[in-house]
């Protein structure tokens, strides 16, 4: 998945956002070694540069690590698995904000965490949890199926666990679990009844993968009418989230 930097930071910056909650629970101590993996287009990873932590930023994606390197030229930055991965020396903590969700290899992006990790060093992160935006993803598997895209509609593009799931995959690698929640976060959307249709071609664009550009207005707005009663309140759009939220530590 090629990603738009731009677009990201223009209407999507409420994934950054809320990611501040998280970093509360990360508690950066001056000092301290973290590894931000996800990280985007950087303004997390800067702001835990900013609380006195040596900090390293990584992203899968060339695109979001070019805008980070660009706004941040202070930060280190670098383009990586976070299925795959391994570090020169081991970090303090390690922390990810809306980005696990798009790693359907959990088990790789644990063990590599956890051997990244110091004795008694913490896995911060918060990512989609399970039924997470499922109004959104339902209303375009019907519009899909009922134009005749039962292929697209069949289309994995995120991995939302459980509570019970992810935090028995967190144990199964080694890790202790000291906090976890799963809650609903409804989040607003820019752009009023456009909100959805900007919202799907920026992190659901792979739901449309051949299907002509002239047909996928009408289908986007199908899939807007469907979604309206439930997330439009008042004029402002809601989306349907709900989050996984952990704190995990080595031992």
């Amino acid at each position: 998945m090629k990603w738009n930097a731009d677009l990201y930071d223009d209407k999507h910056s409420f994934v950054s956002q809320f990611g501040e909650n998280v970093l509360e629970l990360l508690a950066v101590k001056p000092g301290e070694s973290i590894l931000d993996i996800g990280c985007g287009t950087g303004d997390l990873t800067k702001q835990i540069q900013d609380k006195g932590a040596d900090v390293t930023g990584t992203d899968y994606s060339p695109e979001m690590i070019a805008q980070a390197r660009f706004k941040y030229p202070t930060v280190n930055f670098e383009v990586t698995d976070a299925a795959n991965f391994t570090v020169e020396y081991p970090y303090d903590a390690v922390f990810s904000n809306a980005a696990l969700h798009w790693v359907h290899n959990a088990g790789g992006v644990i063990k590599s965490v956890y051997e990244a990790l110091k004795p008694g060093g913490r896995f911060v992160a918060e990512m989609g949890g399970k039924g997470n935006i499922g109004k959104l993803r339902s209303a375009i598997k019907q519009v899909l199926v009922k134009h005749g895209y039962t292929m697209q509609a069949e289309t994995q593009i995120w991995y939302f666990p459980s509570l019970g799931e992810y935090t028995s995959l967190l144990e199964l690698h080694g890790f202790r679990v000291t906090f976890a929640v799963h809650f609903d976060r409804k989040t607003p959307l820019q752009d009023g009844d456009k909100g959805v249709a900007k919202w799907i071609k920026m992190f659901g664009a792979q739901y449309f993968t051949g299907i002509p550009e002239t047909e996928q207005p009408k289908l986007l707005q199908e899939i807007t009418d469907i979604l309206e009663p439930h997330y439009n309140e008042n004029g402002q759009w809601y989306a349907d989230y709900k989050r996984l939220r952990f704190t995990a530590v080595k031992e």
